[in-house]
């Protein structure tokens, strides 16, 4: 029923954490908004279940050198991404944060063109505004606690032309 029915890579059950409320018949619907990522994190069960992930492929680590975080900018997973870098960036300063904030291309999502500072909505949903306020508040965010974020998107994915 679902894509990941047909995942073939085994991973390690430290490295999935599905969040219950957002499944597809989960009871909150979809995660779209910024702001329903970034209080995800805020709940102490979900961050304290996060950090103990984290620790335990940290401890297995010899030589740390630092994260690597790939995040979607477009949906409510910016929000997820720009709190978990905020945990690494507080938890483990001093440490490399590479963000690859992802975005699909804009033909099928009708996300909004950016010129100079004003959006141009492609299509007139609050999804497109969504997707484009998204994608500000990630780069945002993810800027202010990342050593490097580079944004990676196909056909001005990002709103840029």
């Amino acid at each position: 029923r679902l894509c990941s029915d047909y995942l073939n890579v085994h991973l390690h059950p430290k490295s999935v954490y599905v969040v219950r409320q957002y499944m597809h018949d989960g009871e909150c619907g979809c995660l779209e908004a910024f702001g329903q990522g970034e209080s995800l994190l805020q709940d102490p069960g979900c961050l304290e279940e996060l950090e103990d992930r984290l620790h335990f492929y940290v401890e297995e680590c010899d030589y740390l050198q630092g994260f690597q975080v790939l995040c979607d900018l477009h949906d409510g997973f910016s929000g997820v991404g720009a709190k978990a870098t905020e945990l690494l960036y507080d938890e483990y300063s001093g440490k490399g944060i590479l963000t690859w904030g992802l975005a699909p291309g804009t033909r099928n999502l009708g996300i909004p063109m950016v010129v100079g500072f004003f959006f141009l909505p492609t299509q007139d949903s609050p999804k497109s505004l969504y997707r484009a306020l998204n994608v500000a508040l990630g780069l945002a965010h993810l800027s202010r606690h990342s050593s490097l974020l580079c944004p990676l998107a196909l056909s001005g994915g990002l709103g840029l032309r």
